[in-house]
């Protein structure tokens, strides 16, 4: 697992992105960076402007999507259509 002091700039940039893709779970993240949802919301504290975070943490509470236990079963995709062009996404380069 690796500590927010061991992620990039780079890194960073992508779990945010990730975070506020709603068809993106907090697994993906786990998955790609060995974060866990706490780790992931303690990253987007830090990183980004209070008022931000606190939309960020609205928006996500209770997202069915973003929990793959209340994920929808027809959901079996880690990424969104919407990742397909991102370069950083190392589980699109599988």
């Amino acid at each position: 697992m690796k500590k927010n002091s061991e992620l990039t700039p780079e890194d960073i940039n992508r779990i945010i992105e990730m975070a506020w893709e709603d068809r993106t779970p907090f697994d993906a993240i786990l998955a790609q960076f060995g974060i866990s949802e706490k780790e992931t919301i303690e990253v987007m504290r830090k990183n980004m402007k209070r008022s931000s975070f606190k939309m960020w943490r609205a928006r996500v509470q209770g997202r069915a999507t973003k929990h793959r236990k209340k994920a929808p079963e027809d959901m079996n995709s880690f990424k969104s259509r919407m990742q397909r062009g991102i370069a950083l996404n190392k589980i699109s380069k599988r």
